[in-house]
């Protein structure tokens, strides 16, 4: 029996599952974080997807991999995990670096024949010796025990080998306590319309952990504590789907419909396929022929008076372009989603980064300004595609909301909130009294936010007309007089520098007197650079830490927080776009860089190592070093 003499009580876990492409780990990871959801736990969660399409079964380029932390104080998905489930030769050998210490890797001992080895490209037939492992390591026979578990099923080979990830994901409860009755409600609405698969994976799943019981070997396993949470209902939720449902809550608060006009794209093709679900909530999702035609519908729906959302990755944000231009200029409501990823061209199409900052504020034509935010979590997807929306309709503006592949395809413990707790979106419409007066136009302009008003076609005695060319100021007329477009243009950009006044202030965790440092970042690096400021804190460091979420533009305190810190660290997924943008904005800044762009979020030690060498006036903080050293570090 597998005694649970060696317990560990940690207040959080990581666990990894590692496979092919085509193993489930993606699915099976999904599970486990949903039930530790539901238990009250807190999530991270990092999926690790190959950019092959379906490499070679066995080959190492074919290796996807999920990672989830749980327990208490949880922000990032972990830099490295307890327990890894390798579901073949290729899997432990791509991950294996991933694992701490002492911990405990569970194989599928089936999938580690000599031919097995040879396609993962060992050089000799033991693999545990070879790859210097200094863990527990569990061998389990997942393949004939899952075939046992449904001789009986009917089920031909191909789909009995397709069940072995619910026989890892039940062992992997049984080591983390996890309940079952979660994980087989999940699998009654997934499978509901195929019973014998979700026969054969319910008898799995139950074997797996029956297993836990069953086998005579030692290793260690954990309890985590927990500590209680705020009352509600939780869910496991993902960035892409969080923003989905963010701005349905927005069409709900503004009372305007919701239409996306959008073109498939990795990743945030999600987005897309989250809305085109909710017709019942009178979302009007559109999958148009590519992202010119995508834009430009939302453009259309915008006029017509609807919530008007496109949807893209890097590239297809350069295609958006010159329609988001047009919005600019027509100063029509538009919330714009940027899932980042590795660029350039297809570049690293399901890696993430955070290489479009400089395209989502200057890439367009002219004098072009808009909004632009980013969400530090898979669950703050939500409050900032609420936000992007209510900026967009209440100033008339684009607004781009960017987002990353990490947090666009991670997931966390979210308690889904009341209706109450976000704001009414009030859209500035034209009202009745201003028409019966006489002689609107179309860009009259309210004189506190400089907002024009939104005349929904059809309303009587606002008929009028927008496009692409220069507008007089009091007429709207086409007007291409120079002075007159000067101050249409500083008008348009004071128009969104107004906007700080309706955005909250920058806020600073683990502030104190003895401070005279300041890491900060945006968007999705929130998790990893705020662990790395405990960490530092805890070692007597003392590290003030900010997450910038409005980016254009940036809160009205910005420049008095910045300039209580001797320095400040900028920590990015890129070669320093947000640093050189603060420094433009503020010359007197001591600002220091911390740049990765390896297609890979940022690990804490990393930011632990690299600011403490910019603290200690090092020359090499970790954007100088080769990456032979960095991989060289993390080996160790």
């Amino acid at each position: 029996m597998l005694q649970k003499t060696d317990v560990k009580t940690i207040d959080k876990v990581v666990i990894r599952f590692a496979g092919d492409s085509g193993d489930g780990m993606q699915l099976a990871g999904n599970i486990f974080s949903n039930i530790s959801a539901e238990e009250g736990d807190e999530i991270s969660t990092f999926p690790d997807y190959p950019a092959e399409i379906r490499a070679p079964q066995g080959s190492l380029g074919g290796v996807s991999g999920f990672q989830v932390s749980v327990g208490t104080n949880v922000h990032t998905p972990g830099d490295k995990c307890d327990v890894l489930v390798a579901m073949n030769a290729a899997a432990l050998k791509q991950n294996v670096h991933h694992v701490k210490e002492g911990g405990v890797i569970i194989i599928d001992i089936d999938s580690f024949k000599e031919a097995d080895l040879k396609k993962a490209l060992y050089a000799t037939d033991d693999p545990i010796r070879e790859l210097g492992i200094r863990a527990q390591v569990l061998d389990v026979p997942i393949t004939t025990m899952t075939k046992a578990a449904l001789a009986d099923s009917g089920l031909d080979n191909k789909s009995i080998i397709k069940c072995r990830n619910f026989f890892a994901l039940g062992l992997v409860c049984w080591l983390f306590d996890r309940p079952l009755e979660s994980a087989l409600h999940f699998l009654r609405k997934k499978f509901a319309r195929k019973p014998a698969i979700l026969e054969a994976n319910t008898k799995v799943i139950n074997a797996g952990y029956d297993y836990g019981h069953n086998i005579h070997a030692s290793v260690s396993t954990y309890r985590i504590e927990s500590r209680p949470a705020r009352p509600g209902v939780y869910t496991d939720i993902n960035g892409n789907t969080a923003t989905a449902w963010g701005l349905i809550m927005a069409s709900e608060k503004s009372g305007r419909p919701l239409f996306l006009g959008s073109y498939p794209i990795t990743p945030a093709t999600d987005i897309l396929q989250e809305l085109a679900k909710r017709k019942d909530l009178g979302v009007k999702a559109v999958q148009m022929e590519d992202e010119i035609a995508g834009v430009c519908s939302a453009i259309g729906a915008s006029f017509a008076g609807d919530l008007a959302v496109t949807s893209t990755s890097g590239p297809g944000l350069a295609l958006k372009s010159e329609g988001i231009g047009l919005a600019v200029i027509a100063e029509l409501p538009l919330v714009v989603i940027d899932v980042q990823r590795g660029g350039p061209s297809t570049g690293l199409p399901t890696k993430t980064e955070q290489t479009d900052l400089m395209q989502a504020l200057y890439g367009r034509n002219g004098e072009s300004p808009v909004a632009v935010v980013a969400p530090a979590s898979p669950v703050d997807c939500f409050t900032m595609a609420f936000e992007a929306a209510r900026i967009a309709i209440e100033h008339m503006t684009p607004v781009i909301l960017l987002t990353d592949a990490f947090i666009g395809n991670g997931s966390s413990a979210w308690r889904i909130p009341d209706a109450d707790e976000y704001p009414e979106i009030r859209p500035p419409y034209l009202s009745a009294e201003r028409i019966s007066e006489g002689g609107w136009r179309p860009y009259e302009r309210d004189d506190n936010n400089l907002v024009r008003r939104w005349a929904i076609p059809g309303t009587e005695g606002a008929m009028h007309r927008l496009g692409g060319l220069e507008k007089d100021f009091k007429t709207g007329a086409i007007s291409t007089d120079p002075v007159n477009h000067e101050k249409m243009v500083r008008t348009r950009q004071a128009k969104i520098e107004r906007i700080a006044n309706d955005i909250p202030g920058l806020e600073v965790i683990y502030d104190c007197p003895e401070a005279d440092t300041l890491l900060l970042g945006w968007g999705g690096t929130y998790g990893h650079l705020r662990t790395a400021a405990a960490q530092l804190n805890a070692q007597g460091r003392k590290v003030a830490f900010t997450q910038f979420r409005y980016i254009k533009p940036l809160p009205a305190n910005t420049e008095e927080v910045l300039s209580r810190y001797k320095t400040i660290i900028v920590a990015e997924l890129n070669t320093g776009m947000f640093a050189d943008y603060l420094q433009a904005r503020f010359p007197s800044a001591n600002i220091k860089r911390i740049n990765k762009i390896q297609g890979q979020p940022f690990l804490v030690e990393e930011v632990v190592s690299a600011t403490l060498k910019i603290m200690d006036n090092d020359k090499h903080p970790l954007d100088e070093l080769k990456n032979d050293e960095i991989t060289e570090k993390r080996e160790k």
